[in-house]
C-alpha cells in the first residue's frame, strides 16, 4: 500500500516539474541547434541539400524509432533514470558533433543525439501525471510543451550570433555543457513520485510487457493520438527544425538574423496557444478533435497562401504563416492527451511512446522529401523560390493522409468506449475526464 508523501500540486511538487523542464528545455536546444547551421554545416561538410537533411532524418528516424522502447524502459525505471542517461547521452553527441570534421562522424553524432532526445519528453510527461491532480494535467502538459520552446529560442538568434562570434566548435561544445548541468539538477532535486514507493516501477515479465504493448496498440484512442500527433505536428517541426531558414533566406530574400529572428515567434505563439489549447481540453475532453482539425486546417490555408503567391510573399504574409502554424506544437499535445484519456495508468509509457513517433515519423518523411526534392528540382545549382515551394508543396501529402485517419480512428475509439466503457464514455460526453483504472475491453474483438 503506498501513502502520499508530498500533496499532489504542493510546492515539492512545482520544484520537481521545474527540474524536469530544465531538462526538456536544454534538450529542445540541441534538437534545434541545426535550425540556423544548415548553411554552415553544407559548407563544413561540402555536402548536398538531401545530404544535409539527412541530419535532421537520422535524427529523427532514431527519436521515432526509440519511443516504444523508450515507453517500457518509463513504466519500468522512471523518469530520474531516464532523465540522467539522456543528459550523459545528448552532451557526449553535442560534443562529438561540434570537433567531427566529416560527414559519417557528424552523422553519427546526431544519431547519438536522437537517443538522447528521444528519453526526455514521454519522462518529463511522467513527472506531469504523477505530481499534479488529473484535472490540471492538461493545462501542465500544455505548459511544458511551451516552456520547453525557450530552448528553440536558444537555438535560433543566440545560437546564430555564437556561430558568428565563435564558430562551430565553441558554440556546440559549449552548448553540450547545458546538458551535464540539467543532469547534476536532476540527479539532486527530482523524484519520481510523490508517493513513498512509486506505483510505475515494479518489474513486469516479459509476457506482461508484450501484453500491454499489444493492448496499447489495438487501442483506436492510441491511434487517434498518434495521427493527431503525426498530422498537427510535422509542418511546423520541418519548418523550424531545417528548411525554414534556407526557405526565408534563398528563397524569400530575408536577411539572415531577421530569418534567425522569425524562428522565434512560433515559441512566442505558443506561449497564448498552449494554455487556452490546455484549458479546452480541460474543460471540453469530448470535443478536442475540432481544435486538431482546426490546427490543420490552417497550416494548409497558410501555406496555400504562400505558396501559391506570384514570387515573393510579403513579410506580413509571412510572418502570419509562421504565427498559425505555431499551433501544431499545442495541438500536438492532444495526441498525448488520447493516450492518457484512453489508456490505464499500468501502459501509460508505451501508449505515449507510441503516439508520440507519430509527429517525429512525418517530420523526417517531410525533412527527406523536400531535400530530395530541393535537389531534383535544382539540378544541383543553388535552390530558387520555385525549387521551395515545389519541394514544400509535399506537405499536402501527409495533410491527406492524416486527416484521414483522424477521422477514421476518432469514430473508433468513440465507439469502442461507449461499447466496453459506457460509464466512462456518457462522463467523456458531459465533458468529464474519468481516468482508466483497468482494462475491461476485449480490444482484440475491436481491432
Amino acid at each position: 500500500m503506498t501513502e502520499l508523501v508530498f500533496p499532489l500540486g504542493g510546492r515539492r511538487a512545482w520544484a520537481v516539474w521545474a527540474t524536469a523542464v530544465l531538462t526538456y528545455l536544454v534538450t529542445v536546444l540541441h534538437r534545434g541547434s541545426m535550425s540556423v547551421a544548415g548553411l554552415q554545416a553544407a559548407e563544413r561538410f561540402d555536402i548536398s541539400a538531401s545530404a544535409l537533411a539527412s541530419f535532421t532524418v537520422v535524427q529523427l528516424t532514431v527519436y521515432a524509432a526509440m519511443q516504444v522502447p523508450v515507453g517500457i524502459l518509463l513504466d519500468r525505471y522512471g523518469s530520474k533514470r531516464l532523465l540522467i542517461a539522456s543528459s550523459g547521452l545528448l552532451f557526449a553527441a553535442q560534443a562529438a558533433f561540434s570537433l567531427v570534421d566529416s560527414y559519417p562522424a557528424a552523422l553519427a553524432a546526431r544519431a547519438v543525439l536522437g537517443v538522447g532526445d528521444a528519453l526526455v519528453f514521454i519522462s518529463v510527461l511522467r513527472v506531469v501525471m504523477a505530481w499534479f491532480p488529473a484535472l490540471r494535467q492538461p493545462v501542465m502538459s500544455q505548459v511544458t510543451g511551451m516552456l520547453g520552446g525557450l530552448g528553440a529560442i536558444v537555438s535560433t538568434v543566440p545560437m546564430a550570433a555564437a556561430f558568428h562570434a565563435f564558430g562551430w566548435t565553441p558554440t556546440f561544445a559549449t552548448a553540450s555543457l547545458l546538458s551535464l548541468v540539467a543532469g547534476l539538477a536532476v540527479l539532486f532535486l527530482l523524484k519520481d513520485s510523490p508517493y513513498d514507493v512509486s506505483p510505475h516501477r515494479a518489474k513486469q515479465p516479459i509476457a506482461l510487457v508484450r501484453r500491454n504493448l499489444r493492448r496499447a496498440w489495438k487501442e483506436p484512442g492510441t491511434r487517434l493520438g498518434l495521427w493527431t500527433h503525426f498530422t498537427t505536428s510535422f509542418s511546423g517541426g520541418t519548418f523550424g527544425l531545417l528548411w525554414g531558414y534556407p526557405f526565408l533566406v534563398q528563397g524569400q530574400g530575408v536577411a539572415p538574423t531577421t530569418a534567425a529572428a522569425m524562428l522565434i515567434l512560433p515559441v512566442l505563439a505558443g506561449f497564448c496557444y498552449g494554455p487556452l489549447v490546455g484549458r479546452y481540453a480541460a474543460k471540453f475532453p469530448y470535443y478536442r478533435s475540432w481544435i486538431v482539425l482546426a490546427v490543420i486546417a490552417g497550416s494548409v490555408l497558410m501555406w496555400t497562401i504562400v505558396l501559391a503567391w506570384p514570387g515573393r510573399a510579403p513579410m506580413p504574409v509571412l510572418l502570419l504563416l509562421i504565427v498559425v502554424q505555431a499551433a501544431g506544437g499545442p495541438g500536438s499535445m492532444l495526441g498525448l492527451d488520447y493516450a492518457r484519456t484512453f489508456n490505464p495508468t499500468t501502459r501509460f509509457g508505451a501508449a505515449n511512446g507510441m503516439v508520440n513517433t507519430g509527429g517525429f515519423i512525418a517530420m523526417l518523411i517531410c525533412i527527406g522529401m523536400v531535400g530530395i526534392l530541393l535537389d531534383a528540382s535544382s539540378g544541383g545549382a543553388p535552390q530558387t523560390l520555385g525549387d521551395f515551394k515545389l519541394a514544400l508543396a509535399f506537405q499536402y501529402v501527409l495533410w491527406t493522409i492524416g486527416t484521414i485517419q483522424i477521422l477514421r480512428y476518432r469514430r473508433r475509439a468513440r465507439a469502442t468506449l461507449a461499447r466496453y466503457n459506457p460509464e466512462i464514455y456518457e462522463a467523456l460526453r458531459a465533458n468529464q475526464i474519468v481516468p482508466l483504472k483497468a482494462d475491461t475491453a476485449e480490444f482484440a474483438k475491436v481491432s
